[in-house]
């Protein structure tokens, strides 16, 4: 029972560690049971002493005598660095089927390089009489002892954990495992983040080997094999992906119940080794089963909800531009999730001056947005002013090719501040390539893009993202696992919460800061039309809803400069024209925009200069009522 339990002890941290890795934020990592069994190692040899004062008989590096709560301290640290290497040489940007690929193979290379080195690691033989960390406690109370300090490493391990799965921080690794590139376009670092998640797990991994090594009193390499690492990832789906507590019963079920407890089943002596295999049937049948008919686990990630509640007795407001039977209630809107309540806001909603049910007037879609007041102040040049307006982004001879094609071949225009600036051309004319271009999700073959003066052709992505340039996409990128409110908190720049000392401190840090972003996303969405789906997840709205989600989650990054490719493609008319008075609303407000739409009456009504693209080229730029005169732009449209 003691071993039991120990088993299921380390084996939970090692879960717990995968989980965030995997469950939470989409790193495929089949190589992390070697850094469990590194773990398990480096304890092993920081406690040894050294190689001859055993006699010899076993060889190993860094022979210690370290105190053992050093030991395992240790041992975890280094699990940690070993983490952040395997992401470095395995994740960079690699699609999910070739990072576990990667993974997989380092795993199967540290298994047999370390099996076949006698002279750092012993070889398959191992280590033996590795010291228990409770080695002067009586033995017969030894093992409940031992059981005792490691469900006190999982309670403590559990509270860490939480500070990275839950709240903010947690959302924000859910949103670069739902999609990187939309994570990316509002200014997720994302190679930082999976770095620093694959340094947690490492940790924990480290944890996990080193207590068990500890009990067991032995390592060896061919205990540590890649398929450990798929008990692992089975207890994940079958507790639930993303859930520390599913977690945690999956855990229980799997390396426990179905691969220890095949163990004591009789042998079959007819079939020898077959009680043995058991247990490994039961697991891959099982993940089968459960990834085609639960794919949720038995317990579901779970879904924040964060209001609006009403308070009995409370009249309901009614949602402006939302369907019938939407409210806004007037009682405190609740985050859930966090360790504590967040409330937005305990006032009373305004009473109905017209006694319509329109309720009380919206916030300005600048302000909910969150200009720059510098940038505001400079609204006066506008479309209506007539006024030069000055470039905010400027293209010198971009140029973009794959292969032997030009997609964008020397391409120079600018976008005004403050103004709305059209981009137009046939099908294949590269305008979706330049808007890659300049947003940074595609490298730049020659030519410059400077931003009010700086020059930011090599800058990644993520950091325009945070200077202000934010993109949308051609086919809408939600985050889908994540509820729509989600989608737009999880955007917003500079958030406390995901800083080390918003780790470290934790809601008392960053709770009044997630009111007011709650407080943001809630009037985007009423603005919008859309706070009656605010917790539904984002992959179960419709194509239109999707599009203008994305829309607002772009404005909640606060941008200096809005790239929409083709916002209003596939929405009704009634949602083109919200979308319509949103650009004009934001242009009013000073935010640059940069539109890509085919649908030309639209680009007419907002835009007072366009850009006219052609084969890679920029072939003319004006007013859309000269430019459909133009010779040039009409045979582009007839011969594209």
């Amino acid at each position: 029972m003691v071993v039991l339990l120990v088993y299921l002890g380390t084996d939970l941290l090692a879960a717990w560690g995968l989980n965030l890795e995997f469950g939470v934020t989409g790193v495929v990592n089949f190589a992390y049971i070697v850094l469990v069994a590194a773990g398990a190692y480096f304890y092993s040899v920081f406690t040894l002493g050294s190689p001859a004062a055993s006699g010899g008989f076993q060889e190993y590096i860094l022979g210690m005598k370290l105190p053992v709560v050093v030991a395992i301290v240790a041992s975890a640290l280094i699990c940690g660095v070993l983490g952040c290497l395997i992401g470095v040489t395995g994740l960079k940007r690699l699609r999910a089927d070739y990072q576990a690929m990667v993974m997989l193979v380092i795993s199967i290379l540290a298994t047999t390089i370390i099996g076949a080195d006698t002279g750092l690691f012993d070889g398959n033989a191992g280590l033996s009489l590795v010291p228990n960390p409770l080695a002067s406690i009586n033995l017969a109370t030894r093992g409940w002892y031992y059981v005792a300090m490691v469900a006190v490493v999982c309670v403590i391990g559990y509270l860490v954990l939480r500070r990275f799965t839950g709240g903010p921080i947690g959302r924000t690794l859910r949103a670069v495992r739902e999609d990187e590139d939309a994570a990316v376009a509002v200014g997720k670092n994302i190679i930082g983040l999976r770095l620093v998640v694959q340094a947690v797990g490492g940790v924990y991994a480290g944890l996990s080997g080193a207590l068990l090594v500890g009990v067991i009193g032995g390592w060896s390499p061919s205990s540590w094999e890649y398929v450990e690492t798929l008990a692992l990832l089975t207890a994940i789906i079958v507790g639930g992906l993303g859930n520390d507590g599913g977690v945690a019963i999956g855990t229980v079920i799997v390396p426990v119940l179905i691969l220890q407890g095949v163990q004591f089943l009789p042998q079959i002596h007819s079939v020898p080794g077959l009680t043995e295999d058991l247990g490994w049937i039961i697991l891959g049948l099982l993940t089968i089963a459960f990834v085609f008919l639960r794919p949720q686990g038995l317990i579901p990630e779970h879904r924040p909800r964060y209001g609006p509640r009403r308070r009995a007795g409370a009249s309901a407001v009614a949602v402006a531009g939302g369907p019938a039977g939407v409210t806004l209630a007037d009682a405190p809107v609740t985050v859930a999730g966090g360790p504590a309540p967040v409330v937005v806001s305990d006032r009373p909603a305004p009473a109905d001056p017209d006694g319509n049910g329109s309720g009380p007037p919206r916030r300005h879609l600048a302000e909910l947005v969150a200009l720059r007041p510098a940038e505001a102040a400079g609204t006066a040049n506008g479309p209506a002013g007539g006024a030069a307006a000055k470039p905010i982004i400027t293209v010198t001879g971009m140029v973009k090719r794959y292969g032997g094609v030009h997609a964008v071949d020397g391409a120079s225009f600018s976008i005004d501040a403050g103004r709305i600036t059209g981009l137009i051309g046939p099908n294949g004319a590269g305008k979706s390539t330049a808007l890659g271009l300049i947003s940074g999700f595609l490298r730049l073959d020659g030519g410059q893009i400077e931003f009010n003066g700086r020059d930011i052709s090599r800058l990644p992505a993520f950091r325009r993202a945070r200077l202000g340039i934010v993109r949308t996409f051609q086919l809408p990128r939600e985050f889908r696992a994540l509820t729509t409110i989600e989608n737009l908190l999880v955007a917003a720049p500079g958030q406390r919460a995901e800083s080390l000392a918003g780790l470290v401190a934790g809601a008392s840090l960053w709770r009044r800061d997630e009111a007011m972003l709650v407080e943001r996303a809630t009037g985007l969405l009423e603005t919008f039309g859309m706070l009656h789906v605010q917790d539904e997840r984002a992959g179960h709205l419709s194509g239109g809803q999707k599009r203008m989600l994305e829309v607002m989650r772009a404005l909640m990054v606060s941008p200096r400069v809005l790239v929409l490719d083709e916002p209003m493609a596939g929405l009704s008319p009634a949602l083109s024209e919200r979308v319509e008075a949103a650009c004009r609303e934001l242009a009013d407000g000073g935010l640059s925009i940069l539109l890509v739409e085919h649908e030309l009456r639209a680009v007419e009504r907002l835009c007072e200069r366009v850009v006219v693209m052609a084969q890679g080229k920029v072939i003319s730029e004006g007013r859309m009522a000269e430019l459909r005169t133009r010779k040039e732009v009409q045979d582009a449209y007839v011969i594209g």
